[in-house]
């Protein structure tokens, strides 16, 4: 049931995140997230990295909160946001953005899908007129782009 609970958490992630993406970032908080479109900052971190705080906090609170109750649900869906979170910094930071130089030169239609969506989003510089506000599901045409080439 735990390992269930961690699974359906972690699915559910990438529907919170696309609305997190596209009516908070985009939103009420651009002024956070403003400098990931823009690269107006000159360092390695961009406002857009609160949002590692922003949502590691609760996560944390849930996870101890679960923990100290004999490792109920609330751990599990922590673990399973804690497992999103981490999925999210490999594929976003290190593969997409290249923070880390990781998969540079990757044949996989499945990532080259998901890195043709994500520039597609960053191709708007301001909050209004965005696309593709998902993870690691965006619309099917960036996949069918690449697996149509092998």
């Amino acid at each position: 049931m735990n390992l269930f609970i961690v699974c359906i958490t972690f699915c559910i992630m990438e529907g919170l995140t696309w609305l997190t993406h596209k009516y908070i970032m985009h939103g009420l908080l651009w002024s956070l997230h403003k400098d990931h479109h823009d690269h107006s900052n000159n360092g390695n971190l961009e406002r857009n990295d609160y949002f590692f705080l922003i949502f590691a906090l609760p996560t944390i609170m849930l996870m101890y909160y679960g923990s100290s109750q004999g490792y109920n649900h609330w751990f599990y869906i922590g673990l399973g946001i804690t497992l999103y979170g981490l999925a999210y910094f490999f594929v976003h930071d290190m593969f997409i953005h290249q923070r880390i130089k990781l998969l540079r030169t990757t044949k996989n239609p499945y990532l080259l899908g998901i890195r043709r969506a994500h520039k597609q989003h960053h191709r708007h510089l301001g909050k209004e007129n965005g696309e593709c506000f998902g993870f690691l599901w965006v619309p099917i045409k960036y996949f069918k782009i690449y697996f149509k080439k092998k």
